[in-house]
């Protein structure tokens, strides 16, 4: 045996090459590389018997503070603004990873008797997959107890009433106006992806709730660049805060059900705020005889105004309708400089905040493209449109029998002869008869003049509407060219009508049909009074209905003013069997009765 082993013993390690290498070639698949095993889509679990301070520690030493989370993994923080200290401190909570542990660190000192909650909900995630850890809020004490009182609420839209995420929720104990704009809350907390939140574990007084888009992340106010919600009235929680509690429990985003489940104490609206400080923040010279200036904030006030060089009635003016930016013609046919000077008196925030009478004056000069234009007359290069009254007239024909044909000129008209249009119908055995109608000029454009037929339009119909050659002379002396207009009604048979038969109307409220996403006004009515408002040719689909309360009679939704304590106007989507949207089939004439009373309860 010894013998045997001595002799052969040298040729193992060359056997066990051969053999691996004999076996290698007999298992590989030499068509498909290795695959690695099935993704992983398990998130991270955390241990949390072992996080320090533990779940409701008490005496935290209020200097350089730490928490340790160890996970199962390593994990990574992905969204670092999801570190969530409350109350928030000066500088956001920062981090470092050891190992499979996160390690939350305080940059300033804690105040000494109070509790906070650190919330890490939507900010870690494992290495590998990127799969989010499903949220944990710690609550710890500086003092010797921990406060045991809740919140929970949702954030949405003034003008959607769709969630807001990632807007912040803070509570004052400081009752102040000034406080949302100058100090940190008592309590604060993010909105998750449905809009919801939950504070937890606060005082048991009264507080300022308030809710912003945090867009700089300094848990204060910033109205320039931030929209705003508030409540009414001071809150006094009345949740006791216990861990089995639904509301606040942590929840997948992504399971509708359990987060539709979820109660809420308080509904608070964003909304962006009209600019306080009024001052001219922009002024272009967008033609020969035109420009504008526009305004900070809204109904801007205007005690005098000249063109340098030219006499008060050779200037026309007009204001947008919230009356913050105002467009300047110059009525006189003559060559203009390339530098207008347009002065003006307008009350104008001072530098303590204060409306002042300021005289200001606005320098309009043309642009390289603008110089290279007005020279064009002496090269003899002129194009047919800078010679006439430039002007469009276009129907759509789903919106024409609501909205009529428009006629918009780009400059304002010094000759009209409206009475000269030719509006005629042929029918379906080609006969041809005139059509009698109504001009009405635009109360927010003077531009701008809608023609509308006196008798209702009939299906298989068609009309035309002519505007004659030479009728119009705008500012710059030029008339218009001739023009005809076609208008047929939708013939698709798969269209279909809805009728909102409306009641309980003791104001004036605006109707708006949205499509499914609210992010698109189909069509829209103003009313004052019970009746049907039909809305035809519409394609089957799901639609939403916007209703809002427009208390000063000016046809737009007016946002809120915290300072002065007003809310947005009231916003309404009509719900139906708990649905906010209505599906309308094809080829059918739906019917709807809305309560409006009923609604704005």
């Amino acid at each position: 045996m010894n013998r045997f082993i001595k002799k052969y013993f040298p040729l193992f390690p060359v056997a066990a090459v051969l053999g691996a290498m004999i076996f290698s070639h007999g298992c590989a698949n030499t068509t498909q590389a290795p695959t690695g095993g099935p993704k992983d889509t398990i998130p991270p679990v955390m241990n949390v018997a072992k996080i320090h301070p533990g779940q409701g520690a008490v005496g935290v030493p209020v200097r350089k503070c730490a928490v340790s989370f160890p996970f199962n993994e390593y994990v990574t923080v992905k969204e670092r603004k999801n570190l969530y200290l409350s109350p928030p401190q000066e500088k956001a909570p920062r981090f470092k990873m050891k190992g499979k542990t996160l390690v939350v660190y305080f940059e300033d000192d804690l105040d000494s008797n109070r509790t906070y909650t650190l919330d890490i909900t939507g900010a870690v995630a494992d290495n590998n997959e990127g799969n989010f850890f499903p949220g944990y809020t710690l609550v710890f004490s500086t003092g010797e107890r921990i406060d045991s009182m809740g919140v929970t609420g949702i954030v949405q839209s003034s003008t959607t009433l769709l969630p807001v995420k990632g807007a912040t929720v803070l509570l004052y104990k400081d009752h102040s106006d000034s406080a949302l704009f100058l100090r940190r809350p008592d309590a604060a907390a993010k909105t998750d992806d449905w809009g919801y939140f939950s504070i937890r574990n606060i005082q048991d007084t009264l507080y300022r709730v308030y809710a912003i888009r945090d867009e700089n992340g300094n848990n204060k106010y910033d109205p320039e660049s931030e929209t705003v919600a508030f409540l009414d009235t001071l809150f006094r929680p009345t949740r006791v805060v216990v861990d089995t509690v639904y509301e606040f429990l942590k929840f997948d985003v992504k399971d509708t059900a359990a987060c539709l489940a979820r109660k809420t104490d308080l509904e608070l609206n964003l909304f962006r705020e009209k600019p306080s400080k009024q001052y001219i923040v922009n002024k272009v010279r967008v033609g020969d005889r035109t420009g504008y200036i526009t305004f900070m904030a809204p109904n801007a006030t205007i005690h005098r105004m000249r063109m340098k060089g030219f006499k008060k009635e050779q200037l026309i003016t007009q204001f947008n309708v919230e009356k913050d930016s105002l467009e300047i013609w110059v009525n006189d046919p003559r060559p203009m400089p390339d530098t207008l000077f347009f002065q003006l008196m307008y009350e104008k925030t001072d530098s303590f905040g204060f409306f002042q009478p300021t005289n200001e004056t606005v320098v309009l000069a043309r642009d390289k493209k603008s110089k290279q234009a007005a020279s064009k007359s002496s090269r003899r290069d002129l194009r047919h449109e800078d010679t006439i009254a430039v002007y469009t007239a276009k129907a759509e024909p789903e919106m024409v029998e609501q909205y009529g044909i428009p006629i918009e000129f780009k400059y304002p008209l010094v000759e009209d002869r409206f009475d000269s249009l030719v509006f005629r119908s042929v029918n379906p055995r080609q006969q041809e008869s005139p059509f009698a109608y109504t001009v009405t000029k635009d109360s927010s454009n003077l531009r701008r003049y809608i023609v509308k037929p006196k008798e209702p339009f009939q299906q298989g119909y068609e009309y035309f509407l002519k505007v004659p050659h030479r009728k119009f002379k705008d500012i710059n002396g030029f008339y218009n060219d001739s023009t005809e207009v076609k208008i047929t009604l939708p013939n698709d048979e798969k269209l279909s009508t809805l009728h909102l038969t409306l009641s309980g109307v003791h104001s004036e409220y605006i109707v708006d049909l949205l499509n499914e996403k609210r992010n698109k006004v189909i069509r829209s009515f103003n009313t004052r009074s019970d009746g049907t408002l039909t809305f035809p040719y519409l394609k089957a689909g799901k639609y939403c209905i916007r209703i809002t309360e427009d208390l000063n009679h000016n046809g737009i939704v007016d946002t809120g003013a915290l300072l002065e304590h007003r809310q947005p106007e009231k916003v309404r989507f009509y719900k139906l069997n708990d649905n906010f949207l209505l599906d309308i089939p094809e080829k059918t004439e739906v019917e709807q009765e809305i309560d409006i009373e009923e609604m704005f309860l």
